[in-house]
């Protein structure tokens, strides 16, 4: 089930019918304390978040949403009128999947959700049994697990799948590009600065691990080789 939370009308029941005819279940909703209570009798496997909105704005429910233990990897994609580069890395810092700002099309709307959910199952099934180590991180993909010089990390779907990708390949350098494509699924139109604003979350929560990740001027990113 996608939850929906838009103040609008006419775009809350436009998203909802259209996902619910192509198959993929979904639930509007207009304020956040309506939304709110029905995540706690039952979680979405995805959020379509506004960011305008009544009682509090969608940052707001976001950080809710990413401070809990049952809600903190849900899949999220904001929603809002805001376009500036700004608002867009404003969502990503605090921990957004995704960025749709308004108008926006619905076919582009259904590639997006399509994508960020077939990301869901690929990360217990691609490598269900790898465990990966750098220095002080620990990573296990089976627990979707990571620890920081023996503290627990939280991260997003798309933070923690990042950080697989990177250790994963320990000493090669992943270019933006390729990240875009195998993390999001599909082409960001050169919006690099989404993979440059999620490793920068991901170095500030991992602490002093964050240093592990490196950054290949003009390139992209690597963790180093000899960082075992």
């Amino acid at each position: 089930m996608i939850y929906v939370l838009e103040d609008d009308r006419s775009i809350r029941e436009l998203v909802v019918y259209t996902l619910n005819n192509t198959g993929m279940p979904a639930r509007g909703f207009e304020k956040p304390s309506e939304f709110k209570k029905a995540v706690k009798e039952k979680l979405p496997s995805l959020v379509l978040l506004d960011i305008m909105l009544p009682e509090e704005d969608g940052l707001q429910v976001l950080h809710y949403l990413r401070s809990g233990n049952d809600t903190g990897n849900l899949p999220v994609i904001m929603l809002t009128a805001k376009s500036t580069e700004y608002d867009r890395v404003l969502g990503l810092d605090n921990g957004a999947d995704d960025y749709i700002p308004k108008p926006f099309g619905m076919m582009e709307l259904i590639a997006r959700v399509k994508a960020l959910l077939r990301r869901i199952p690929r990360e217990n099934t691609e490598c269900e049994d790898c465990e990966y180590k750098a220095g002080d991180l620990r990573v296990s993909v089976s627990k979707h697990s990571v620890t920081a010089a023996g503290e627990a990390v939280i991260l997003t779907l798309k933070e923690f799948e990042l950080l697989v990708m990177l250790m994963k390949h320990k000493g090669k350098v992943l270019t933006r590009d390729r990240i875009l494509n195998e993390i999001w699924g599909y082409d960001f139109d050169g919006e690099s600065r989404t993979v440059d604003v999620h490793i920068r979350t991901l170095r500030r929560k991992l602490g002093d691990c964050g240093n592990l990740i490196e950054t290949v001027r003009g390139i992209g990113y690597k963790i180093p080789e000899d960082a075992i």
